[in-house]
């Protein structure tokens, strides 16, 4: 299974397990993923939900050869699903991320509650460079964070940046060395199960109500545009380009 899953203390842990692919996500560990948080929402003794990657890799994104094969189409394709399902989870939601988070692997962090990361970690967001557009709301959600000079860094020019730079950011609450990062990240879930699990999820839901709205409008944008960028021109030569082990030539475009 490359996605793993187990709940022990309150605590349901839902790991990212293909790290011989560097963890890159294809539609049935997208389906997987959607699974998990339906399971964990409906299990009333997890009172937080912790989401992790492998020793050195959180996830290099979505799998390019899974991913052409079968593009995402509708609000019923498992990463529509996976996104769905980050937004109701109405529990605590902690991230622990070690290595490189690419892509989704970027993007998922906005929606987390708690984001510990490693001092090995690597970010980037570099759908400008694929052909395509932001998603996840990160056109909405990565301004906001960062102001609109960084944003413009990290979106438009897809430069990586460091966990100490998530922190500054505003993406992340912690950077700690590599090996810290996930117990650390399990004792801050667990103690959610010394909290009352309804005022969390009361107090969870009235920060993020004023953005609910503006996040789901925001998430159908950038997949429509998404759906047209992805048959382009120019994410054709992206594409072919990173199979190619090349550099893509844009300038005729």
């Amino acid at each position: 299974m490359s996605i793993r899953t187990a709940t022990f203390n309150g605590v349901a842990t839902v790991e990212i397990a293909r790290p011989e692919r560097k963890n890159a996500l294809t539609l049935a560990m997208y389906d997987e993923l959607a699974r998990a948080l339906q399971s964990a929402q409906a299990d009333s003794a997890v009172r937080a939900v912790l989401i992790t990657g492998q020793p050195g890799i959180f996830t290099s994104g979505n799998d390019l050869e899974d991913f052409l094969a079968r593009p995402p189409q509708g609000e019923d394709s498992p990463v529509f699903r996976f996104m769905q399902g980050l937004l109701d989870l109405d529990k605590p939601l902690i991230a622990a991320v070690t290595g490189a988070a690419i892509g989704i692997g970027t993007t998922m962090l906005l929606h987390c509650d708690l984001v510990y990361v490693s001092d090995e970690a690597r970010l980037a967001m570099p759908f400008t460079a694929l052909g395509l557009v932001p998603e996840f709301a990160s056109s909405l959600l990565v301004p906001q964070r960062l102001g609109m000079v960084r944003a413009a860094e990290k979106l438009l020019l897809g430069d990586p940046f460091t966990g100490s730079e998530a922190v500054e950011c505003g993406l992340a609450n912690a950077v700690l060395p590599a090996g810290e990062v996930l117990p650390h990240a399990r004792r801050m879930a667990e103690r959610f199960n010394l909290l009352p699990p309804q005022a969390v999820r009361e107090t969870k839901r009235l920060m993020r109500a004023a953005q609910t709205t503006a996040i789901r409008e925001a998430i159908v944008a950038e997949a429509q545009q998404f759906a047209v960028r992805v048959r382009s021109p120019e994410a054709r030569e992206a594409f072919q380009a990173f199979f190619e082990k090349r550099k893509p030539d844009f300038s005729k475009f």
